[in-house]
């Protein structure tokens, strides 16, 4: 099977990774989460090693393997990257080519294999002109997106921003694969 990376950033909807977590590692994948800091305010990491039986990821500079170069490692033997859910944080990072974290200095090592972004916030910042255009960007670069769905929000209004069904993103997955 494949080996896939599941970035995880600071979004209420980051309970639903677990649930995309457990699905891949069920169906035989190997996965690999990164965590970013405001993504371990939402679930432990704790949960995605028992979910996955692999180490979870949330620290450049918690290298456990000193034969390895770490974000490097997972970017070389990554089949697919998944952010989901992707903050309009790790959106612009990404599309402004930051390297700051765990998850951004991996995703810049990732090259010429598909990466799945799964947007999940507010309607107000979805919607908002920069993240449109750092999506745009981001679809100019190759990267694939899964759109949100329009729902009752964490904030307590009803609009397009919540994460998309985890059928939806496995199956899109699955097609990427």
């Amino acid at each position: 099977m494949s080996n896939i990376i599941l970035g995880v950033t600071g979004s209420i909807s980051a309970y639903k990774a677990c649930d995309i977590a457990n699905e891949l590692t069920k169906e035989g994948h190997s996965v690999k989460v990164i965590m970013t800091e405001a993504g371990q305010k939402f679930v432990t990491p704790l949960t995605f090693m028992t979910l996955t039986k692999n180490r979870v990821y949330t620290d450049c500079f918690d290298n456990q393997d000193p034969a390895a170069v770490e974000h490097i490692a997972l970017a070389t033997e990554a089949d697919l990257f998944v952010i989901a859910p992707a903050s309009a944080d790790i959106i612009a990072k990404a599309a402004a080519g930051f390297g700051d974290d765990m998850l951004t200095t991996t995703l810049l090592a990732f090259r010429d294999k598909p990466v799945l972004v799964c947007p999940a916030m507010n309607t107000n910042m979805y919607e908002n002109r920069v993240t449109q255009r750092n999506i745009e960007v981001l679809k100019d670069l190759g990267f694939e997106f899964v759109e949100p769905k329009e729902a009752y929000l964490a904030c307590g209004t009803v609009g397009k921003g919540a994460l998309a069904s985890v059928d939806v993103i496995l199956e899109r997955i699955r097609d990427l694969l």
